[in-house]
């Protein structure tokens, strides 16, 4: 038996065809466009993603047979569509967009924050969905007033797929992916109908809350490439990751280098909270039970490299950067602190931006990649960082995955600056692996965590450098920071 999993990224879908053994068995991938309006405004049109979503798994399925759907999603993108048609009025609001920081500042200075901190685990940051639907209400009444009359519905990327996959059968959310709109109760499993009305949502308007796994739909043949199958699991793409690294024990943690990279840890079913990190939803059981994580979100990383190839042209392709890099010791003093949109965890400062210093007559394009990987390892240690501290949450070995964990220099780099070893699977697309874990245990494909965690492989281990954690590279990185920060205020 195999399983087919959707994961729709920021940037693309990816479709993966995985066996019983955990391997894959064959993958598609599609691109989709990104619309930027205005600076800081970020925004996808959901046929385009609807479109790659077809269009990759019809790669991943050819001579393949699959017994169910596993999906899993970028989250917090806020997407609009027609109940009946499933036509959307307009763009999708990406979870980077930073056009509602005006709405943020009004809310806390309102002093709703700890309260919304309290019922939700999170924090008010443009970051989050319920801060877009109140932009869209009082920026786009045309498109609210479908919302309103209860004719369009409202919901993540995940409940907009699901909508297509079953012929608008099905509106539903898991509750790891309801866990970030800031509408979600941490602690009931429930929409709250108290943030609603804070943040003027119509709790109808909303999608039924589901596990994260088990059959919650099946695919519409007419809409989703003639087949019939059960859609059995879901989850927001950090929470996939965690599952899909086997991180099913409290005290396992991981780190996905994808656009941004987020640090997730299992705190198990205890929800921990923490003023600089997030407490979320790791997924939800048949059963209604909760497991929860403490996740450190940063917003840019895997989009720095594009940057330097897109925005820059320092290197033509995203693989490029690791060899470039090692053409010097080290970055030669030069810091880049990408904060391209803002600053996430643990600074959460949306006027942040992206900001190079130590520049000399000696820099070269290689000491700016090489900071630019120093970037990276340096932004996932101050999240670990607040972990290990604040949140006394231990973290004695970090397994990464995503596509930049491929890049051994950046993988050896976060070793030395955590002062853990960090471990590789072979397969590093986990977030996709997690969609398809999660639906196969929803139909009997695996028949426990246990089982599931035998599939996990190594692939390779980098253990710290002596002495490199401590070398001041770190401490002249938070001095960066400290430039970047409130540039846009």
């Amino acid at each position: 038996m195999s399983v087919l999993a959707i994961d729709v990224g920021t940037t693309g879908v990816t479709a993966l065809v995985v066996g019983e053994n955990g391997a894959v068995l064959s993958r598609g991938y599609q691109e989709f466009p990104q619309h930027f309006p205005q600076p800081g405004w970020v925004e996808h049109e959901p046929e385009e993603i609807w479109q790659a979503v077809l269009a990759s798994c019809r790669q991943a399925l050819d001579g393949q047979t699959v017994t169910c759907v596993g999906l899993t999603n970028q989250r917090e993108t806020a997407v609009l569509w027609d109940r009946r048609t499933l036509a959307a009025p307009r763009r999708a609001v990406v979870w980077q967009d930073r056009r509602t920081a005006g709405i943020c500042d009004r809310l806390r200075e309102e002093g709703h924050e700890p309260r919304v901190a309290e019922l939700t685990g999170l924090r008010l940051d443009p970051y989050f969905t319920a801060t877009k639907l109140t932009w869209l209400a009082e920026h786009d009444p045309r498109s609210w007033h479908g919302v309103l009359a209860g004719s369009t519905a409202v919901g993540t990327v995940d409940a907009y797929v699901i909508a297509r996959l079953t012929g608008g059968a099905r509106h539903v959310t898991d509750a790891s992916n309801a866990s970030r709109t800031l509408l979600f109760d941490l602690r009931t499993g429930a929409w709250s109908e108290e943030l609603c009305e804070l943040f003027g949502v119509p709790l109808a308007a909303l999608p039924e809350v589901v596990p994260s796994w088990g059959e919650v739909g099946r695919t519409d043949p007419g809409a989703f490439l003639g087949l019939d199958l059960p859609v059995a699991g879901v989850a927001g793409d950090q929470q996939a990751a965690l599952f899909g690294q086997g991180c099913y024990d409290p005290g396992r943690s991981k780190c996905t280098y994808g656009t941004g990279s987020f640090v997730l840890v299992n705190t198990g079913t205890t929800p921990v909270l923490s003023e600089r990190l997030l407490t979320t939803v790791a997924w939800m059981g048949p059963d209604g039970a909760l497991t929860y994580a403490l996740e450190g979100s940063i917003f840019v990383t895997g989009a720095a490299v594009q940057w330097l190839r897109d925005g820059l042209q320092v290197i033509g392709d995203a693989q490029e950067v690791e060899a470039l890099a090692r053409q010097v010791p080290d970055s030669g003093g030069v810091v880049f602190v990408p904060a391209l949109t803002g600053l996430g965890a643990p600074h959460w400062d949306p006027g942040a931006r992206g900001t190079v210093l130590g520049i000399t007559r000696g820099t070269t394009r290689a000491h700016l990649a090489r900071a630019t990987l120093d970037a990276i390892a340096f932004e996932v240690r101050d999240v670990v960082d607040a972990m290990t501290g604040e949140a006394g949450v231990e973290v004695p070995v970090l397994q990464v995955d995503g596509g930049a964990s491929a890049n051994g220099l950046l993988c050896q780099t976060q070793a030395d600056q955590l002062g853990v070893p960090v471990q590789r699977p072979e397969v590093l697309e986990t977030t996709a692996l997690g969609a398809a874990f999660l639906a196969g245990l929803g139909t009997g494909v695996w028949s426990s965590c246990e089982e599931l965690a035998d599939t996990w492989r190594l692939d390779a281990r980098f253990d710290p450098t002596r002495g490199v954690r401590d070398d001041g590279s770190h401490a002249r990185w938070q001095r960066g920071v400290e430039r970047a920060r409130g540039w846009e205020g």
